[in-house]
């Protein structure tokens, strides 16, 4: 079984990775530490974004789904009315006209 990982801790992992390849990432909401859910907001620069949370497959593992694709502002309202519902999620915003986010990465898709 894999140990678990933090919400902070996996947050600050995360911003790392994406540092390393200049990609910008900005902490929008700080949710709770230990166990907050984390949403992921891919801003393509281009009037778009997308939006990802973490959930589980049929086998019980942990994977990134989209939760919606739209314009910027739409993503925006989706992210604000989450946080009304579950203040302790972490918002996290990557921005990246080709749409790198990293997710499915080795380490970081769980």
């Amino acid at each position: 079984m894999t140990p678990k990982v933090t919400s902070d801790f996996w947050v600050g992992a995360y911003r790392r990775r994406l540092g390393m390849l200049n990609i910008p990432v900005f902490i929008t909401a700080r949710g709770d530490a230990t166990a907050g859910a984390i949403l992921i907001k891919l801003n393509t620069l281009d009037g778009n974004a997308e939006l990802f949370q973490r959930s589980f497959d049929l086998d019980g593992a942990r994977i990134w789904v989209t939760l919606a694709q739209g314009s910027d502002r739409d993503i925006d309202e989706m992210v604000r009315k989450q946080r009304q519902f579950d203040p302790d999620i972490w918002v996290i915003e990557v921005e990246d006209r080709a749409g790198r986010h990293l997710l499915g990465d080795e380490g970081l898709s769980s």
